[in-house]
């Protein structure tokens, strides 16, 4: 194999010096050797890790056609987290709110149009110390419709003024789905959609 040949399939096409090994029928020590004696720069662990991260699976499959009822959930979901979702790039997409309605919905849209898997979903739920947990975390659960092993550690507030305990009386649930390429692309279709809806 030639140094050319070598070199599209490390640089070009990324693949690994064990992938190359096993082509060619020799050790990734020795493909290693052949890279530096042609001159072909190694990659470093960051770009390792991306090529690597490019090529795992998705864990979600996001609808290619929708139907006009499924077309307005997801444009809803991506106003919502538009809203009121995290938008930094730890990879995390995390939906936070009280209202019932909007977590539904923004779930919903997760589920329908991204048809994300269902075993990767976790809430965690944020309340006070007067409050009751387990059955915050049941109510939660009943109407997400994520069991309630899917709830990571409440987060649970020691100071509250009881004046303000109904202006969250179900506390506040966090959805939360960890999936970086999931993030990037909810983040690209709500600015795609904000491009079309904002003209002025």
């Amino acid at each position: 194999m030639t140094s050319d040949e070598i070199q599209n399939l490390y640089t070009h096409k990324g693949l690994s010096a064990r992938e190359i090994g096993g082509l060619l029928g020799v050790t990734q020590w020795q493909v290693i050797r052949m890279l530096k004696k042609y001159g072909i720069s190694l990659r470093t662990p960051a770009e390792t890790q991306r090529i690597q991260f490019n090529k795992s699976p998705l864990s979600f499959n996001k609808l290619s056609s929708m139907s006009q009822k499924a077309k307005i959930l997801y444009e809803a979901g991506l106003m919502l987290y538009w809203a009121e979702g995290a938008k930094s790039n730890n990879g995390v997409v995390d939906f936070a709110n009280s209202d019932v309605r909007m977590a539904y919905i923004f779930l919903s849209m997760l589920r329908c149009a991204y048809r994300v898997k269902e075993e990767k979903l976790r809430a965690l739920l944020y309340c006070y110390k007067n409050q009751n947990v387990d059955n915050l975390i049941h109510y939660w659960s009943n109407k997400l419709s994520i069991p309630s092993n899917q709830f990571i550690k409440p987060y649970i507030r020691q100071d509250y003024d009881d004046k303000k305990l109904h202006k969250m009386e179900y506390g506040l649930i966090h959805v939360r789905y960890n999936d970086k390429r999931l993030l990037m692309l909810i983040l690209a279709d709500i600015d795609i959609m904000a491009k079309k809806l904002v003209t002025c």
